[in-house]
């Protein structure tokens, strides 16, 4: 869902790039994509790309992982979805499937290709990206490493990016191996969201 009333925003409501690529999966899903443009908030959120039940929804991060991520900001689902706050842009803008495993397949790098550039050159008035994952950290940062070893880095890239783990439960481990990520790198961020959000 793009909701922003823009023809950027129409054009990607309407990609179906990756409709061969989907209906080849086991769950023969059609594109759905979900992003939230906006000309207006300051705080762009970069994750991978939209689980099942946000693609179902369409409203991003509406699970646990958008649970434990508002956690992470401090702030609570009204704040998150206000347009005016944060602008939300994943790797990949539709559910990409899931492997033989049931885990969700990886952002089609076509999705970054095609819309990626345009996109972040529509909201130049963002201070503050979260590389939220692996591909995230990727792109923006020009190559891909390990994700602990990127985030455990953080301070690098401030004041304008902020490497952060996946907010998936199955980081759970990760974050009980890592507990300086909850005990320094998270107290930083609530603190600098609220002060781009005053």
């Amino acid at each position: 869902m793009t909701e922003a009333p823009d023809p950027l925003a129409r054009e990607i409501a309407g990609c179906r790039i990756c409709a061969a690529r989907f209906a080849a999966t086991r769950t023969r899903h059609a594109p759905r994509p979900v992003v939230r443009l906006s000309a207006t908030a300051p705080v762009l959120i970069a994750g991978q790309a939209p689980g099942a039940r946000v693609h179902a929804s369409g409203l991003p991060f509406d699970d646990a992982s958008g649970d434990r991520l508002r956690g992470w900001l401090g702030v609570d689902r009204a704040a998150f979805y206000d347009r005016d706050r944060f602008a939300i842009l994943p790797m990949g803008f539709c559910f990409p499937g899931y492997d033989a495993r049931g885990a969700d397949l990886p952002p089609p790098p076509v999705c970054a290709a095609t819309w990626r550039a345009r996109a972040l050159a529509a909201m130049p008035q963002l201070r503050l990206t979260l590389l939220i994952g692996g591909h995230a950290q990727g792109w923006h940062l020009g190559r891909r490493r390990p994700v602990t070893e990127t985030v455990a880095d953080w301070r690098a890239r401030l004041p304008g990016l902020l490497p952060l783990p996946h907010p998936s439960w199955r980081n759970t481990g990760w974050l009980k191996r890592n507990p300086w990520f909850e005990e320094e790198v998270v107290p930083w961020l609530r603190g600098e969201i609220s002060r781009l959000l005053a």
